[in-house]
């Protein structure tokens, strides 16, 4: 009898836990509610008020990133060839620097000239720490941006030390960001494309304008040297540099239309369709 009482009661525990565990199932992917893990394939939650208020909803993963088994993204390695252009912008940003010294020895460094000479400072030593522990593609792109804002800083510095106006904020030079920010719009073409509108710095501008060639970033695909943006791996090292100024009409306008600049709109990865 007592086996039998026990046997019962075992039943009911049972039935009753799974009971409550199916309930509870049921709570987390009621309708409108997310679940617990996205399924592979499957892209992530967007935020609360985008595009469908209160609704749940999935958008595709920034371009650099990969998804976990869960549907998740996560960061992407970073590439030797991101890592190997960071590298060499840094050497270069140095260099740049000690120009600088030069430049300004003799002048009385106003206040505000001190504050944008320590931000170029900061920016060179806070690239190379960044870049001694870089393991992915995000930290490429923090590298680069704090590389183009330490050279705009140096460009306040000149401007200021030479008593002329402060140099607009622009996007860095298209031919290759490591010239510095450009200066102006030039009409320029890609060999097979269309002519239109690219940010240049000071030097390919007058370049373009004598009818010579502009001094276009090369790098080394696997297959020879190409433009950096027909190479995916640059992506997230160009991104850095010109993620900020896709909405800048300069930007917009040359990457924009029924031909692209080669393969930058790609590559960077971040356009509006």
């Amino acid at each position: 009898m007592t086996i039998l009482y026990l046997m019962i009661m075992l039943i009911v525990v049972t039935k009753l836990v799974s009971s409550m565990a199916e309930g509870r199932t049921r709570q987390i992917h009621r309708p409108g509610t997310p679940p617990a893990f996205p399924p592979p394939g499957a892209g992530y939650p967007m935020q609360q008020g985008q595009n469908h208020p209160g609704q749940y909803g999935m958008v595709p993963p920034p371009y650099g990133y990969m998804r976990t088994p869960y549907g998740l993204p996560t960061d992407v390695p970073l590439s030797d060839a991101s890592r190997s252009a960071i590298d060499s912008d840094i050497t270069r940003f140095g260099t740049e620097l000690r120009e600088l010294d030069f430049d300004v020895v003799g002048f009385e460094l106003s206040d505000e000239a001190r504050a944008d000479y320590t931000k170029a400072l900061d920016a060179y030593e806070n690239a190379k720490l960044s870049l001694r522990g870089a393991r992915s593609d995000s930290e490429a792109t923090h590298i680069t941006r704090l590389l183009e804002d330490g050279r705009y800083s140096m460009a306040r510095v000149r401007a200021r030390v030479q008593g002329k106006p402060l140099p607009e904020r622009r996007p860095p030079c298209f031919f290759d960001p490591a010239h510095g920010p450009s200066v102006s719009d030039v009409q320029w073409a890609p060999p097979g494309g269309v002519m239109r509108p690219v940010p240049a710095c000071a030097v390919d501008a007058a370049r373009i304008e004598l009818g010579a060639d502009p001094q276009i970033r090369m790098v080394n695909d696997g297959r020879g040297p190409v433009p950096y943006w027909e190479d995916r791996h640059h992506a997230a090292w160009a991104r850095g540099y010109y993620g900020g100024w896709m909405n800048d009409p300069s930007m917009r306008r040359m990457t924009h239309g029924a031909l692209m600049i080669g393969g930058f709109s790609l590559l960077m990865g971040m356009l509006d369709d």
